[in-house]
């Protein structure tokens, strides 16, 4: 090799280095971006609901904390609300957010790393002391919002302030948690976010599922990190047989950290009860032929390009602790869809406000 060939050929080395430290740097950008998604819908819901709530005390209850606002006003406010802004603002959610306020009165002691339903629990302690412990123990330990309101339920604070001997109490509070466990819920996102795979931004539609399912499998690195900690690839287009027919599961993945298969069907557009139902099969054919005793009950994602609010009501995705949907993106998502995500996040806990 000539000095000319070379320094071309160092050169082209040089170059392909740099573009691939920009994109390294660019991925850990995106990555961050994708990761802070959640944490900023669910910061500016905690911080709108504190507004709402310092409105209704101040503008109409002018400033008076013990005033009582009427019933009849607080369900016109509701109605009003929810004819301009949607679901989100029942009585009792408005209740919260005047109660949220008035035990947070000063904005800067919130903290982002909790959320709306972390603070729901909170301002029920009636006790202040208690309340900022159990608050700073929730941030330092990162406790969820079930692990918070078993901490509360059985009183971890009062007893262990009234305890000579603090470890039994600790030991003891550490154990409920850990009996809650992580569920599925806890590692599958919604949505799912496949830029990577420089789909069209206009019309997912146009894509076929046969591509989407390739391109993923060409960017099995970049697809495994979006989805999160614990998959591990297993299979594509793996068969299942019954007696009488076979079927073909597009994705398969084990969650080492759930211990179980994990059944990925990927679906172009608005998901049906019939890709439900489909996945139904796959799941109870998985787990009597291909779970092995040491595994836990498989578990089946639908990921599609388009929710059904119907389909997720009305079928056995309500309820089934195995079967899951995901919206998948091809971009980070916009303003307004972050927007709009705060609004379905409104009316699951308002949902959630009725059952408790």
């Amino acid at each position: 090799m000539n000095k000319v060939e070379n320094t071309e050929r160092t050169e082209r080395t040089e170059r392909l280095k740099n573009g691939l430290d920009c994109l390294a740097d660019i991925r850990v950008l995106l990555n961050h971006a994708r990761n802070n998604v959640a944490q900023t819908v669910n910061s500016a819901m905690v911080q709108t609901y504190w507004h709402i709530g310092r409105i209704i005390v101040e503008h109409e209850q002018h400033g008076n904390a013990r005033a009582e606002y009427g019933k009849q006003q607080l369900a016109d406010l509701s109605q009003q609300l929810g004819q301009e802004f949607g679901k989100g603002f029942d009585v009792t959610n408005l209740r919260n957010m005047r109660r949220f306020y008035q035990t947070f009165p000063i904005r800067e002691t919130l903290s982002p790393e909790l959320g709306w339903s972390h603070y729901c629990k909170l301002i029920r302690i009636e006790n202040p002391a208690a309340r900022a412990w159990y608050m700073a123990e929730t941030i330092s330990n990162h406790w969820s919002v079930r692990a918070l309101e078993r901490q509360i339920s059985t009183l971890y604070y009062e007893r262990l302030l009234s305890s000579r001997e603090k470890s039994p109490v600790i030991a003891e509070a550490n154990q409920n948690i850990a009996e809650l466990g992580l569920g599925a819920k806890d590692f599958l996102r919604d949505p799912y976010v496949l830029d990577f795979l420089n789909l069209p931004n206009a019309s997912i539609a146009s894509v076929l599922e046969s591509t989407l399912e390739q391109s993923l499998m060409d960017n099995l690195q970049q697809f495994l990190l979006e989805l999160g900690t614990g998959f591990a690839f297993v299979a594509r287009q793996q068969r299942i047989r019954t007696e009488d027919q076979d079927f073909y599961i597009d994705l398969v993945f084990y969650h080492y950290k759930l211990k179980c298969f994990v059944l990925i069907d990927l679906k172009i557009g608005k998901i049906t009860h019939q890709d439900v139902g489909q996945m139904d099969t796959y799941i109870r054919i998985y787990d009597q032929t291909r779970k092995d005793a040491r595994d836990n009950p498989t578990l089946g994602l639908i990921l599609c390009s388009e929710k059904s609010e119907a389909v997720v009501k009305y079928s056995i995705l309500t309820d089934s602790a195995q079967l899951f949907a995901s919206q998948y993106k091809p971009y980070l998502p916009t303003e307004e869809e972050l927007r709009r995500e705060l609004e379905r996040e409104r009316a699951q806990i308002e949902h959630a406000s009725l059952l408790s």
